[in-house]
């Protein structure tokens, strides 16, 4: 009996364990930066502080280093993850344009942040005003060269829109100045160094003095001072570029030590991009073109704001540190509300497992009770049967003895026979009515019998399942089956002329045929040609052996091949004999006779093994069947065997093990089954069974562990008197007289 399902407890845990997580969403957000530098790890640095002051917020960061395809990638691997939000910092005006609008097309929202993207399809863009900057440092340098003078303008990378606007502002304010002159408009890349190769360039050709030196960027103006001062020492040329970072060689310290005039300081706002994609996340207001303000800074005001800068880091650190020690505590919180509730479900479960086991029982006594009830009913039957058998058989046997006696018939002997075959009748119907499993309603567990077979030593079901088991199994008046395989008709009808006398014939035209219908009958054995199409009987033999259903049958090849290396092939391919063509038949029986009889010492070496195996310890294989190659099984039936063995053992207690429950374990079909176990041990599967249980029975009972019901259950049996007269069938004496021993 199966202890009751916890279904009703089902509701409660599951608001128990809802209640242990948090109800606020949880949010991931994919930022794309299109480079590494100073500025964007400032930026990504106050995009985390800034999602303090938000709940379950997930950033995800990834740099394209410059490369187009890779934040192509990027993007793309956001969108298949299935963030809920990308900032997106475009390398390139257009060339990332496909990626965004395929993340705008799965309805997930885009901030495109810093540089501009060649499309509309975002949902908001935040970043400084690059064409004001431009325009702002053009009239600076204007003013500070008095509107006379030769200028070089370093460029960032080509084609990305800071670079572009930069620029144009830069020149429609210096248009304001005819006086002063745009020498060259260098193209570099945001670093340093490739404003410093630029700048060198430029120098070799160009003899002119330069007065000013606009980079679009702190590092590409420090990398041009470089290069010009490495020119000529002497040269008084000034610089300003745009970003004045306050962290590590950084514009703003420059500015202030004199090495470059000015700087325009270009925001990051990684707090207000933050703010930003919670608006557009949580459906509040948003503005969806955002221009950051900004300041030029000159020496004068370098130092104020480094201190400004310095303040804020402190700040921000600290803020940071209150932000880990919170999320400590909130973890051990949670670590600690998740063992109490662990508890109170281990608790519930502790309270449904008493109440589940008291049910368990106290159903296990009515059950033991109606079994009672029910073995007693079955005595009653039993009882009434055999009265009913033996009155007909009295009938029928005693005259046709007479009859048989007298050696002659008589007038009156016509009705005696009448009414032997009256009775014969009758007894036919008797038996149909015992093997008819509708007539008898339960069993003695109290559980409907269906029309199935059923391993079980359930007193007159077993008895029906053995006789139906051979009668499927033992075709035609109870003959072996035999498989000729042979491409030439007139062989197999010759071969089935010589061994219909003795055998239940099967034919097949080649060897994929025979190789199915070995599968489908399991032959007692197969003879066969070599030299076949489809499949020849070489592979036929490989086949056969190496499938669990078919590796114990026996094959015989007949072939005209004789050469020892054909027969040696032959039998490593796993033939049992070979005979060459032309074959006398005598031979043919001979070597049957002699395989049949290697087989049937095989099956009784192996049921005392399997029996003795199951039941205790193993015994050793005799002489003979050690040194015959035909009675010793191949690796795969020794495994076979284990394998039954193992099953039986593991299921010898379970009353209602079931043909087909040991087929699926061992992987055969009931039939394949029945055959295989009858072909390896002489017997089938329920006298295995059932001899398996009784030598186990006892062994339990020898060695006085158990008394003779407790032994009974422990191997499956659920009778004890019937249990009693299968004991005494096997082994001749009392289940009490082994106990006594």
């Amino acid at each position: 009996m199966k202890i009751p399902h916890l279904q009703p407890l089902i509701p409660l845990l599951a608001a128990l364990l809802l209640s242990c997580s948090g109800g606020s969403r949880k949010y991931e957000i994919g930022v794309s930066q299109c480079s590494e530098d100073i500025w964007r790890d400032k930026f990504n640095q106050e995009l985390r502080t800034g999602a303090y002051a938000y709940n379950d917020v997930t950033l995800h960061f990834a740099s394209a280093d410059d490369s187009d395809m890779r934040q192509i990638e990027q993007i793309n691997r956001f969108v298949n993850r299935g963030v809920d939000l990308i900032i997106v910092a475009p390398n390139q005006t257009n060339t990332i344009t496909p990626a965004i609008e395929n993340a705008y097309r799965h309805h997930i929202p885009v901030i495109v942040y810093d540089r501009k993207s060649g499309t509309n399809h975002y949902s908001a863009y935040i970043g400084a005003d690059n064409r004001e900057v431009g325009r702002q440092m053009g009239h600076y340098i204007a003013t500070r060269l008095k509107g006379h003078g030769r200028v070089v303008e370093v460029m960032g990378l080509r084609g990305s829109s800071p670079a572009i606007e930069r620029h144009e502002g830069f020149m429609e304010a210096l248009k304001a100045h005819p006086g002063i002159q745009v020498a060259a408009t260098l193209q570099g890349d945001w670093t340093g160094a490739s404003a410093e190769r630029a700048m060198r360039r430029f120098l070799k050709q160009d003899k002119g003095r330069i007065d000013f030196v606009f980079g679009q960027n702190d590092r590409m103006a420090m990398g041009a001072r470089d290069a010009i001062l490495a020119h000529d020492r002497q040269a008084t040329t000034r610089f300003c570029g745009v970003d004045a970072l306050p962290t590590g060689d950084s514009g703003l310290e420059q500015v202030r030590d004199g090495l470059l005039e000015a700087s325009y300081i270009y925001p990051t706002r990684g707090d207000e991009v933050m703010e930003l994609a919670m608006n557009i996340l949580t459906g509040r207001p948003y503005e969806r073109e955002k221009k950051l303000k900004s300041a030029l800074v000159t020496r004068e005001n370098a130092n104020v704001l480094l201190l400004q800068a310095e303040e804020v880091a402190r700040q921000s650190n600290d803020l940071k540190r209150l932000h880990d020690k919170t999320n400590d505590y909130l973890s051990r919180y949670n670590t600690q509300r998740w063992m109490l509730m662990m508890a109170v479900v281990i608790l519930i479960l502790l309270v449904a497992a008493i109440f589940m086991t008291y049910r368990y029982y106290y159903e296990r006594m009515r059950i033991n009770e109606e079994r009672e009830r029910m073995q007693g009913r079955q005595l009653d039957f039993f009882t009434n049967v055999s009265h009913e058998i033996r009155t007909p058989l009295t009938l029928i046997a005693d005259p046709i003895n007479h009859i048989v006696e007298r050696g002659r018939l008589k007038d009156h002997d016509l009705d005696t026979l009448r009414s032997t075959a009256r009775n014969a009748n009758e007894l036919m119907k008797l038996v149909s009515d015992i093997l008819d499993f509708k007539k008898i309603e339960f069993d003695t567990a109290g559980n409907r019998i269906d029309k199935q077979d059923n391993i079980s030593d359930k007193n007159v079901p077993e008895c029906a399942e053995t006789t139906a088991d051979a009668t499927e199994s033992e075709p035609d008046g109870g003959r072996e089956t035999l498989l000729v395989v042979d491409d030439n008709t007139d062989i197999r009808h010759y071969l089935r002329t010589v061994l219909r006398e003795r055998f239940h014939i099967v034919e097949a035209a080649d060897g994929q045929e025979g190789l199915q219908k070995a599968r489908e009958h399991v032959p007692a054995l197969i003879i066969s040609d070599i030299m076949m199409p489809v499949m020849s009987g070489l592979e036929l033999c490989r086949h056969v052996k190496a499938d669990t259903a078919t590796s114990h049958i026996p094959i015989i090849l007949l072939t005209a091949k004789s050469e020892d290396s054909q027969v040696a092939e032959g039998y490593k391919s796993g033939a049992d004999s070979y005979i060459t063509k032309p074959f006398s038949s005598a031979v043919l029986m001979a070597r049957i006779d002699n395989i049949m009889q290697s087989r049937d010492r095989m099956r009784r070496l192996y049921a005392r093994q399997t029996v003795s195996t199951n039941g205790g310890d193993a015994t050793e294989p005799t002489t003979t069947a050690r040194n015959d190659d035909l009675a010793r099984p191949s690796a795969r039936d020794q495994e076979f065997i284990a394998r039954l063995h193992d099953v039986i053992q593991r299921h010898m207690v379970e009353s209602e093990f079931s043909v087909e429950v040991m087929g699926s374990e061992v992987g055969l079909s009931r039939v394949q089954l029945y055959r295989k176990v009858k072909a390896l041990t002489g017997l089938s599967p329920v006298e295995l069974l059932r001899k398996s249980r009784l030598v186990k029975a006892e062994q339990l009972l020898r060695s006085k562990d158990m008394n003779i019901s407790e032994a009974a259950y422990a191997v499956g049996f659920t009778s004890p008197s019937y249990f009693s007269k299968c004991f005494k069938d096997e082994f001749g004496m009392q289940p009490v007289e082994a106990f006594r021993k």
